[in-house]
């Protein structure tokens, strides 16, 4: 299979540099993603360029964190960023993917089978998979300020390793935030990557975030 040279160059813009077995899987899952796109709403990351940069770009710096052989939640997946792709280019990997819109959770399953992923998609809100379930690692990108985020995880800390949160420029007042209304009591918060975001003099970064003991990041 011929990699589309208009993603190797988005890549390539982002110095990432993937082998060609994970290149072809990631391109396999972005066409899969727009053919869905146009009739279920995923993403608006619906060009190479969009996808090689931004997507890309998130998911690469979290493959560079999370320790080997983690047992992984996308927290409201949507479209399946960062959690399919993070499959793809960390297959050591026990990705589970969480999303509560049951049209998009079974696009995600057809599209996990199609790719023949060993990724778990749950058609259910994480916080309800958290009573039962426990992950080292929850990933999560867009899916609230990090108020909303820390007040449903409230609850489940005992199931939870860490939290590794994509953030963009505003991280600092989403903290100040999150600290005045008091729900980050008894959690410990540290920025563990930063990166320049494409085409823009913003700041991406990752927050891991935690409770119980010294979590880790990869070496």
């Amino acid at each position: 299979m011929t990699v589309e040279p208009e993603f190797l160059q988005a890549l390539a813009q982002e110095k990432i540099s993937l082998p060609d077995d994970q290149l072809e899987g990631l391109q396999d899952y972005a066409r899969l993603m727009w053919e869905w796109n146009e009739k279920v709403n995923l993403t608006r990351h619906t060009t190479w360029q969009l996808f090689g940069t931004r997507d890309m770009l998130d998911v690469t710096q979290l493959a560079n964190i999370i320790p080997d052989d983690h047992e992984v939640l996308d927290l409201g997946s949507g479209g399946g960023v960062p959690g399919i792709p993070l499959s793809i280019v960390r297959p050591d990997l026990q990705v589970s993917l969480a999303e509560s819109v049951g049209k998009k959770a079974q696009v995600l399953n057809d599209i996990v089978s199609e790719l023949n992923l060993p990724i778990t998609v749950y058609a259910a809100r994480a916080e309800d998979l958290l009573h039962d379930l426990r992950f080292d690692t929850i990933v999560v990108r867009a899916v609230g300020s990090l108020r909303k985020l820390c007040t449903w995880l409230e609850p489940h800390w005992a199931s939870i390793g860490q939290v590794l949160a994509v953030k963009g420029p505003k991280w600092v007042e989403e903290r100040n935030e999150a600290r005045h209304h008091g729900v980050m009591k008894g959690l410990q918060l540290r920025k563990v990557a930063s990166y320049q975001m494409p085409e823009t003099e913003n700041e991406g970064v990752i927050l891991q975030i935690w409770k119980h003991g010294v979590p880790v990041v990869r070496k």
